[in-house]
């Protein structure tokens, strides 16, 4: 089996939830449309009718499963909440397709979540322990049980003392059958903007949800804010300690879609700074720019603009290869690369190519795509690589491999440039990354941004972590 984009990183998942709309169902629907790029296994929608909840839950793509009327039909109601997904935490089967739902004291419950939970297996094995079932392997089903044995006596305060017991990065959007919730993590690692349509609120991943709707962005939720919202509108609260924003990185980098706006910066507009520091930081004698696409491209454009070299599509990507295809011989998988990206020989023969690309995860595609300029004629092939080398695990929503897997956890560049068999390699810095982001620099003792990928500063404890290498060294001990 191959999997075209084995060497990317996977793009967490996207939440989205309307409340007062006649077209609630319809509406999220199409705000996940709008989030497909976040997850692609599968999707799904609750909404509530003012007498019950209906639930489509169903794996594949959302264009796949709630473009049909039948399908939205069967999920009326003035306020809905959805989800797509990508499993970061439990397996791709239909019991962890989001959002879940349960009925609880208060009332029946559903609730969508974007991110992981850092200390989610722990909760989870302190709730079997005490007598709790659950039904999925989702770590999103540990907050429905938390909010289930909260003592408090009002909804609000039960969520909000669940909430309050988890660690990581994560965005939340519930429903109960009088209110909509919200809920973004202490640090604003994961992200979630408020939008207005017709007078109706809106929860999004990304902004870019709201425009696919014509509704307004009116703000981003902050860094550990619960937002409620109900007839009377919407409801602020700040249950937790304050403290100063971290925000993801990778959503400028890579996660989020270009026209989307994140903590107040366009992300196209930051992806071709990114580019132009690249430019700037690691310049080439070189004949043409060409990016790998789709995700290389803003990035291509700042590095061409500042360097002066002409930017050419010379690698072309075919849209219509799904994730998976199956091949029946290793010279068939071998080609595997090439069902996705096609080199254009009409502008890499004889000349010296850059390639830009937003980062590197295990090596092996890349080096596939520079073999690909190779055979396409170039005359020598330098790459550039838009982030800082990756050489740490995240443990906060992105599906991304252990240490070991890392090419950059292995080896230096100078390694990585003879593995991926350029002329020359060269990765952004990370002071580069946070000028381009408009910051002076990072600032070792106040870091702006979550950037453990890059650096190895996790800025939450990551207790399932520990406790697991724990285990391993208490085994080995044993063995031993």
């Amino acid at each position: 089996m191959f999997d075209p984009d084995e060497d990317k990183l996977r793009e967490e998942c996207g939440i989205f939830g309307i409340f007062g709309h006649p077209d609630a169902a319809a509406i999220t629907a199409l705000g996940l449309h709008a989030l497909q790029h976040r997850g692609q296994e599968a999707a799904g929608i609750v909404s509530f009718d003012g007498h019950r909840f209906h639930s489509e839950r169903r794996l594949g793509l959302v264009g796949d499963n709630f473009s049909k009327r039948e399908v939205i039909e069967r999920l009326p109601g003035r306020q809905a909440i959805g989800h797509t997904r990508y499993s970061t935490s439990g397996g791709t089967v239909l019991r962890n397709v989001q959002p879940l739902f349960a009925e609880l004291q208060t009332g029946g419950f559903a609730v969508a979540h974007n991110g992981n939970l850092s200390n989610g297996l722990t909760l989870r094995r302190q709730l079997i322990r005490d007598g709790a079932i659950f039904q999925a392997t989702s770590d999103t089903e540990v907050i429905l049980h938390l909010v289930a044995r909260s003592r408090r006596n009002r909804f609000i305060d039960r969520f909000t003392d669940a909430v309050g017991q988890v660690e990581g990065g994560y965005a939340f959007v519930g429903m109960t059958n009088k209110k909509m919730i919200g809920a973004r993590d202490p640090l604003g690692i994961r992200p979630l903007v408020l939008g207005e349509l017709d007078g109706c609120h809106i929860l999004a991943s990304e902004t870019c949800a709201l425009d696919i709707i014509g509704a307004r962005h009116v703000r981003d939720v902050e860094n550990g804010e619960v937002v409620v919202i109900g007839p009377e509108g919407v409801e602020s609260l700040q249950p937790f300690p304050q403290k100063r924003a971290r925000p993801c990185l990778f959503e400028y980098v890579y996660f989020s879609r270009p026209d989307s706006t994140v903590g107040g910066r366009n992300v196209y507009t930051v992806r071709k700074r990114i580019g132009a520091m690249l430019a700037e930081e690691a310049p080439v004698d070189a004949d043409v720019v060409i990016p790998v696409p789709d995700s290389g491209v803003p990035a291509a454009i700042g590095f061409s603009q500042t360097s002066g070299l002409p930017y050419e599509l010379g690698i072309i990507r075919n849209h219509y290869v799904g994730r998976t295809f199956i091949q029946p011989t290793q010279s068939v998988r071998e080609l595997g690369v090439r069902m996705k990206h096609s080199a254009n020989r009409a502008v890499t023969e004889g000349q010296r190519v850059v390639l830009v690309d937003d980062s590197i995860v295990r090596g092996t595609t890349s080096r596939k795509i520079v073999q690909m300029m190779r055979d396409a004629g170039a005359a020598a092939v330098h790459f550039r690589i838009a982030c800082p080398p990756i050489r740490f695990a995240d443990y906060y929503g992105i599906d991304m491999p252990q240490e070991d897997k890392l090419i950059a956890a292995r080896m230096s560049v100078d390694e990585i440039r003879d593995f991926l068999k350029v002329d020359s390699l060269a990765f952004l810095s990370i002071d580069g990354l946070y000028r381009a982001l408009g910051e002076p620099g990072r600032n070792d003792a106040r870091p702006q941004f979550t950037d453990h990928y890059f650096t190895g500063d996790y800025p939450t404890p990551i207790t399932d972590h520990v406790s697991e290498a724990g285990k391993q060294v208490a085994l080995l001990a044993e063995a031993g």
